[in-house]
C-alpha cells in the first residue's frame, strides 16, 4: 500500500471541503488517506447525507475501500483503486448539495480513460454551495479551457429544504490539463440577472427586482423573474457579469425572516466588491479553480497557472493545505493593490504572503 496521508478535518474552516478535496485528490493520485474530526468546525460535526453521498460516489467511481462511511461518522479511511469512467447516478436524498458531490468526482473523471455521464439528484440551489448556474456559466467554461469538455443540463430545480433537483453531467476527459492564465477580465460585454421564485408569492421577486434596479440602475428588462416548478419553496437572485475572458455569477438566496430588499443588497455588495477590485476571478470561483489547476500543474510542473482574484477566503486557504498534502505543488499568493491578489500554482516558490 502507498503511504497513508493523515488529515485533520478540523483544520482551517473545518468543514466538508476538507473531505471532498481529499476524496478527489486520493482518486487522482492513488494515495489512501485517513481523516479524523470530520467537519469539527460545524455545529453538527461528522458526515451528513451530502457528505456521505460524496464518499459513496468516490468509492464507486474509484473502486475504493472505505471505513467509517456512516451518518455522523467523524473518522473516514479511504483507499482508492482504479478510476472507472462510465454512467452513474448519485442521489443525496435531501436538499444537501448535489453540486458539491460533483465537485468531489469531477477532477478524477475529467482525466480518466474514457467519457462519463453522471446524473445527480438533490439540492441544486441552496445557500451553502455553488448553484447550478455558477457551475454552468462561471466554473465549467474555465475547466473546459484546460482541455476536457464538461456539459451540464438542469432537469429540475432543488431548493433547500425540500431538495428534489436533478441535473446531468457529460464528461469528455482530456489526457492532460493545460494551465490557465486569467489575469485580466477584459471589457464587460453583458450584465443581467434572473430571479428564481418557487411556491412563494410573486411579490417577493418583484421587490427584489425593484431593489436591484434601484441599486444598479439597470433597466427592468435586464432582470427577469422566473417562476419555477419545484418540490418546495425557494428563491434565488442570480446576477451574471460576462466579460471578454471570464464570466462570473453572483448569488443571493431568500431565507425565512430575511427581507427581499436585504437579499438584493447582499448580492449587489458582492458584485460591487468584484467590480471595484478589477480582477477576473471572484472569491468563490477562485476556490473552485485551485484543485483542477493544481492537478494540471502536478502533471506539467514547467507550466504554471496564474489568476487574479480577491483576497482568498478561509475556505480557499484550507483547500490549498489539503491540495499540498497530496500533490506538493507550490502555490504562491501575492498581494496587489485595491485588495486584489495573484495566485500562482507551480513555477514559483511556495508560500502565502
Amino acid at each position: 500500500m502507498r503511504d497513508m496521508i493523515f488529515i485533520d478535518g478540523a483544520q482551517g474552516e473545518g468543514g466538508g471541503q476538507v473531505l471532498r478535496s481529499a476524496l478527489a485528490l486520493s482518486l487522482v493520485t492513488g494515495l489512501p488517506f485517513r481523516i479524523d474530526r470530520v467537519r469539527a468546525g460545524r455545529p453538527r460535526p461528522g458526515l451528513m447525507r451530502q457528505h456521505l453521498t460524496a464518499v459513496d460516489a468516490a468509492r464507486r467511481i474509484g473502486n475504493a475501500t472505505v471505513v467509517g462511511d456512516g451518518i455522523g461518522s467523524c473518522s473516514v479511511t479511504f483507499t482508492p483503486g482504479s478510476v472507472v469512467p462510465g454512467s452513474y447516478t448519485f442521489a443525496v436524498g435531501t436538499a444537501g448539495s448535489a453540486t458539491l458531490v460533483l465537485q468531489t468526482i469531477l477532477p478524477p473523471l475529467m482525466i480518466a480513460a474514457g467519457p462519463s455521464r453522471i446524473v445527480l439528484e438533490g439540492g441544486t440551489h441552496n445557500p451553502w454551495a455553488p448553484p447550478f448556474e455558477f457551475l454552468a456559466h462561471a466554473f465549467l467554461p474555465l475547466v473546459n479551457s484546460l482541455g476536457p469538455t464538461v456539459t451540464v443540463t438542469l432537469e429540475r430545480h432543488g431548493f433547500a429544504p425540500a431538495g428534489g433537483g436533478r441535473f446531468i453531467v457529460d464528461i469528455l476527459p482530456a489526457g492532460r490539463l493545460e494551465p490557465l492564465i486569467c489575469t485580466d477580465r477584459g471589457a464587460i460585454v453583458r450584465q443581467d440577472g434572473r430571479i428564481l421564485i418557487a411556491n412563494l408569492p410573486r411579490h417577493v421577486a418583484e421587490r427584489e427586482r425593484a431593489a436591484l434596479m434601484r441599486l444598479t440602475g439597470w433597466d427592468e428588462s435586464l432582470l427577469r423573474i422566473e417562476e419555477i416548478d419545484a418540490a418546495g419553496p425557494g428563491n434565488a437572485v442570480l446576477l451574471t457579469v460576462e466579460s471578454e475572458h471570464v464570466t462570473e455569477v453572483f448569488t443571493g438566496f431568500g431565507e425565512h425572516g430575511t427581507r427581499a430588499e436585504h437579499v438584493a443588497r447582499r448580492v449587489i455588495d458582492e458584485l460591487r466588491r468584484y467590480l471595484a477590485a478589477g480582477v477576473p476571478v471572484g472569491p468563490h470561483l477562485a476556490d473552485q479553480l485551485i484543485l483542477p489547476l493544481a492537478i494540471g500543474a502536478a502533471r506539467q510542473p514547467a507550466k504554471p497557472s496564474v489568476f487574479r482574484t480577491l483576497p482568498l477566503t478561509r475556505h480557499a486557504l484550507t483547500h490549498i493545505d489539503v491540495v499540498q498534502s497530496f500533490l506538493g505543488v507550490p502555490i504562491a499568493v501575492r498581494a496587489e493593490s485595491r485588495g486584489a491578489v495573484e495566485v500562482r500554482i507551480a513555477g514559483a516558490d511556495p508560500g502565502i504572503v
